[in-house]
């Protein structure tokens, strides 16, 4: 039985509402457990180079997969299936990354958990909104929700620390393979099948041709530092625009599309895209690869580079409850204000040198924080605002496919970036190689600050 918003008990919506904020937050805390772990999980498997750009973006490529389809899925099955289907997913990928005993096998689990992701994350706000009606009571739902993104980030890596004996990292995974088989079992126990579904033909080819596509572009970049030769990089850097224009091309000429591409000619949405994807890029980008250099240049432990990153999670939380208060700020304006600050907070990053403290990017982050947060209010209001009302699912699962795709290729840049800086594996070359990475980051962020106001909303 499909149950509407408006017969929904409060005593649904609070389980509604805890269970879809914890499922989002154990999302957000597996998607940055690498960023801790990374450097054990690089020398226990015997990574190298371009493995260790995989080990950190393989996650958002499953995500950029499969958040569209899920959000379709969600459409034709019902969100609960769908979402209990994802913490599955996410269990198993998990349960697969935590028995890893190669790279390959390591990365094929975080590919899985993903997939996993998408599924949790394309549902969240559709059942909170199938929960609680229009007005105060699901603005308040969709803060806390909202509250949890931000959360994930940092909870994810005070869990990492407080697990980091006996079995090291691989006993984070195997902790989230738990909670999120325990999430699954009380989400089909707790929670009946909320929302309306709307029958549509699941285009599977596009999915497949865009996550073909975003892989041999890592292929190319990362081919620089693995040994594969320019012929090579070449090679996949154009099949990836090869099948990318084929993307294009099938989601063309379908009736049903995942991605309407006629959306792309309304500068709201070009605008809100843009800003997803530089979000992506530069500060997911940036910040997934920080842990990494702080520990092996620096000589920081685990416990001071996770407190680094709290700071920098912590602020942009409470950035994004609090522009909810701030009067007459359209989201297009916020969203390109939140890129600005970040700029600057990324700017403020490049300070780093071998014999230099860790606490020298403090006020970065805390600067980043506030852009960051700022940025993530704003998308979540221009994800949806410029599509029609029955295409919110797509507009907000395009919105999210440009944020991961933008920090699959970020990363792998600033892995690429920060460890060609010369002498290179130095410290030296390191901090070095970090500095240009995050100006580069500060530019990219500018641009997209720019580009957001410059691409005005047509007038009515």
């Amino acid at each position: 039985m499909v149950v509407l918003a408006e017969s929904v008990a409060p005593g649904l919506q609070r389980r509604t509402l805890l269970t879809v904020s914890a499922s989002t937050l154990l999302v957000l805390a597996t998607f940055v457990t690498p960023l801790a772990t990374g450097v054990r999980t690089a020398a226990t498997l015997g990574t190298g180079a371009g493995g260790q750009a995989w080990l950190l973006s393989a996650m958002s490529v499953g995500l950029a997969a499969a958040l569209l389809v899920a959000g379709e899925a969600a459409d034709q099955l019902g969100r609960r299936p769908v979402f209990i289907g994802g913490l599955v997913l996410l269990g198993l990928g998990a349960v697969l990354s935590a028995v890893a005993g190669s790279t390959g096998v390591f990365l094929a689990g975080r590919l899985l958990e993903g997939v996993g992701g998408a599924g949790v994350l394309a549902c969240s706000l559709g059942l909170l909104s199938a929960a609680f009606p229009v007005g105060p009571a699901r603005a308040r739902a969709t803060a806390a929700w909202g509250a949890s993104v931000g959360a994930g980030t940092g909870l994810g890596s005070i869990l990492t620390v407080a697990l980091d004996t006996g079995t090291g990292w691989r006993a984070t995974y195997a902790v989230t393979a738990v909670l999120a088989l325990v999430l699954a079992g009380s989400t089909r126990l707790l929670l009946p099948d909320l929302g309306t579904r709307t029958p549509r033909r699941l285009d599977v080819v596009g999915p497949l041709l865009l996550v073909a596509a975003l892989s041999c572009v890592l292929v190319g970049l990362v081919g620089t530092r693995s040994g594969l030769g320019t012929g090579g990089v070449v090679s996949f850097l154009v099949l990836g625009g090869v099948l990318l224009v084929a993307f294009v091309l099938v989601e063309t000429r379908l009736a049903e599309p995942l991605v309407d591409l006629a959306l792309f000619r309304v500068p709201g949405f070009v605008g809100a895209s843009i800003g997803a994807l530089v979000t992506g890029a530069a500060v997911v980008g940036l910040m997934s690869f920080l842990p990494t250099v702080l520990q092996r240049a620096l000589g920081e432990s685990l416990l001071s580079v996770t407190l680094l990153v709290l700071v920098w999670s912590a602020v942009s939380t409470v950035t994004a409850l609090a522009v909810r208060w701030v009067p007459a700020l359209g989201g297009r304006t916020l969203l390109a204000l939140g890129l600005a600050v970040s700029a600057a907070g990324l700017a403020s990053l490049a300070v780093l040198s071998p014999d230099g403290s860790a606490l020298r990017v403090l006020p970065g982050l805390v600067v980043l924080g506030v852009g960051y947060g700022a940025a993530n209010a704003a998308l979540g209001r221009e994800a949806v605002a410029h599509v029609p009302a029955e295409r919110a699912a797509m507009g907000s699962g395009a919105n999210n496919t440009a944020r991961y795709v933008g920090a699959a290729v970020g990363v792998t840049l600033v892995v690429l970036i920060t460890v060609s800086g010369a002498p290179a594996g130095t410290a030296a070359g390191l901090t070095s190689g970090w500095n240009a990475a995050a100006l580069a980051g500060a530019l990219l962020s500018v641009a997209g600050a720019a580009g957001v106001l410059l691409i005005r909303p047509r007038r009515g």
